[in-house]
């Protein structure tokens, strides 16, 4: 039954909309709630409750045709996210956007880490995070569009599915080696370019020749939307003339470095990739472990983890951080330069410490 209460210092009216929510709202004077309690009661009983709130008469449908609008142009959407809608679309299509709830919500997490892919495998915690990711996307933008007034996710503790990303696979000098062997020319040099520098995939295959100058890798579209730059060392500025001369040799005119004798890009070098692991005997390794190898050597031979984030475009140092124990050794060699520091340690240097002799010792007579 409808009523208005007295709770603390305001008002409130509570009652049952037709789909049988419960509905409780406070307000500052009895007046006021008494007033928009009738209209609401009477609403009801003439059949156009429905008009009260706009967020009633969205669904999901409307809410996936206006979001694709908008964010269509992203980077990263027909990589992934397209795919991400496609998936909520066949869960909550047809819905009224006011009925999701916070449980349906987490239950569709868990539905997805019960349900295995195409192939029979388990996704992967990173996949579901951000599909519920961009669930929880979509349904902020709504309440900030005037389509929901509250977005469910707000309703209970973060949705996210911890990750493991602890991974650390980098090829050693001899699997380098065996790869390359193994890698069709336009694949050696993709691979090798990757081992100089660390670029992610999508960098690295839309490499165009105007970003490379003076010495240095010019980044503009990146994953964290902030340019960065990256040296050129001396086998790698090898690679790129080598690279160069191959195409003007063809006749190939081409803006981008990694294209094919017609000068088209390339997009996907996936399965070719897999075909020259498989050959070279290299066994659980992605491309992207690539990356991986250029950090894990750079760091090896000396360099500071302070360069390397600004060259992988970390944002967070705690990223860089996972290739830290590999810096120890170096770090030991290092330390030796504040030997002598101290005056008393200088002179201990110097001081040669004789050996006892173990005849003398055995005899008791000490050293």
């Amino acid at each position: 039954m409808a009523k208005v209460r007295k709770r603390g210092n305001a008002w409130q009216i509570d009652y049952f909309d037709p789909n049988g929510r419960r509905v409780r709202k406070s307000f500052k004077k009895k007046s006021e709630a008494e007033a928009e309690l009738g209209k609401r009661v009477s609403l009801i009983a003439e059949d156009r409750y429905l008009d009260v709130k706009k967020e009633t008469k969205v669904t999901f449908d409307e809410l996936v045709e206006k979001y694709v609008e908008n964010f269509k142009h992203q980077r990263s959407f027909d990589r992934s996210k397209r795919f991400f809608i496609r998936t909520l679309t066949d869960r909550f299509s047809g819905r009224m956007l006011s009925t999701i709830t916070y449980y349906e919500c987490e239950r569709f997490l868990t539905d997805r880490k019960n349900t295995p892919t195409w192939c029979g495998k388990l996704r992967t915690a990173s996949t579901i995070n951000k599909e519920v990711n961009t669930l929880r996307h979509m349904l902020k933008k709504a309440v900030s569009w005037g389509m929901l007034e509250r977005n469910p996710f707000d309703r209970g503790e973060t949705l996210h599915i911890k990750e493991n990303n602890s991974r650390l696979r980098y090829l050693s000098n001899e699997e380098i080696d065996a790869l390359l062997e193994e890698c069709p020319p336009y694949l050696e040099d993709i691979v090798e370019v990757d081992l100089h520098t660390g670029m992610r995939r999508g960098e690295l295959l839309s490499l165009r020749w105007s970003q490379i100058a003076g010495g240095f890798i010019y980044l503009d579209k990146t994953k964290i939307d902030e340019p960065r730059q990256i040296p050129i060392d001396d086998d790698l500025d090898v690679i790129l003339k080598r690279i160069r001369k191959r195409q003007w040799s063809k006749g190939i005119k081409s803006e981008y470095v990694f294209c094919d004798d017609e000068g088209r890009r390339f997009t996907e070098v996936k399965r070719s990739f897999g075909s020259a692991l498989k050959r070279a005997g290299i066994t659980d390794f992605r491309f992207h472990d690539l990356r991986h190898t250029f950090a894990s050597h750079y760091v090896m031979r000396g360099g500071s983890l302070k360069a390397l984030q600004r060259i992988l475009g970390h944002k967070d140092i705690s990223m860089t951080m996972r290739y830290s124990h590999l810096s120890k050794e170096f770090a030991r060699e290092e330390i030796k330069i504040m030997n002598g520091l101290t005056r008393k340690s200088h002179m201990s240097q110097n001081c040669h410490i004789q050996e006892p002799d173990p005849r003398k010792v055995n005899r008791g007579e000490g050293i």
